[in-house]
């Protein structure tokens, strides 16, 4: 499923940048996608969505360093920007999810 696909992704980069309680917190919404109720929903729309936002602030700053160090930064744009499309698109995937239920 996508949406806990990003919601891993998401994990793995705040673990990965040290913020274990954010990490964490990733990791325990994934099981919100268990639960059949709306506010769940909504909770992890907007998770995601801070998550996409995440992954765009992530890819600034990487790019930003990397130009200034004169080193390419192409890729990273990318790259990161395709993880942030992901994000979104599981967004979407959730408001469909959402319409479906009512």
């Amino acid at each position: 499923m996508l949406p806990a696909l990003a919601l891993l992704l998401l994990a793995a980069h705040f673990f990965r940048a040290g913020l274990t309680p954010l990490a964490a917190l990733c990791v325990m919404a994934v099981g919100l996608l268990f639960v059949r109720a709306t506010w769940a929903v909504r909770a992890l729309q907007t998770l995601l969505g801070l998550g996409a936002l995440e992954w765009i602030r992530t890819a600034w700053v990487f790019a930003t360093a990397r130009a200034a160090a004169g080193q390419p930064y192409g890729r990273l744009l990318v790259i990161l920007g395709l993880v942030a499309v992901i994000t979104v698109v599981a967004v979407m995937v959730l408001r469909g999810t959402a319409s479906r239920r009512h």
